[in-house]
């Protein structure tokens, strides 16, 4: 039996990395499942989700030409569609207003920044920065050349 992507396939951890689990197939073979792809939270210590001689249902991801088989634990798990993560919407995510500024009124909470005064907060800051170092830069080369 071939293994193509899309199957999903039980195996067997056979080793773990800090970056991953390989994972013995069928036939002899041995995928990676990559520490993304092993649970839909953030996982820092692979070791916490699995571990060596577990056995585990894995989706085939890719298969590459090479011999290479990328796995997947966390899509091989069926779930209802209303069960699955949804995506998060930026909660400054708001058309531009540019008749409010910030301060302008007391009373008010602060409104998160827009993608666009970050921006420029971060381009003044950078302007500042790059001047200040100019300034040393040629305060160094002047006394330099006076000696």
């Amino acid at each position: 039996m071939a293994i193509e992507s899309g199957d999903k396939v039980k195996g067997r951890i056979s080793g773990i990395t800090h970056f991953g689990a390989f994972v013995e197939l069928a036939e002899g073979k041995t995928g990676l499942v990559h520490i993304s792809e092993v649970a839909d939270k953030y996982v820092d210590n692979i070791k916490d989700f699995v571990n060596v001689g577990d056995e585990v249902t894995v989706k085939v991801m890719k298969v590459e030409e090479s011999g290479k088989i990328s796995l997947s634990i966390r899509k091989a798990v069926d779930r209802p569609p209303e069960s699955r993560p949804k995506p998060v919407r930026a909660s400054n995510a708001r058309p531009k207003d540019n008749s409010r500024r910030s301060g302008s009124s007391g009373n008010s909470k602060p409104r998160p920044l827009s993608f666009e005064d970050k921006m420029n907060n971060f381009m003044k800051d950078s302007e500042e920065r790059l001047s200040s170092l100019r300034k040393q830069t040629d305060n160094k080369r002047g006394k330099q050349s006076r000696k």
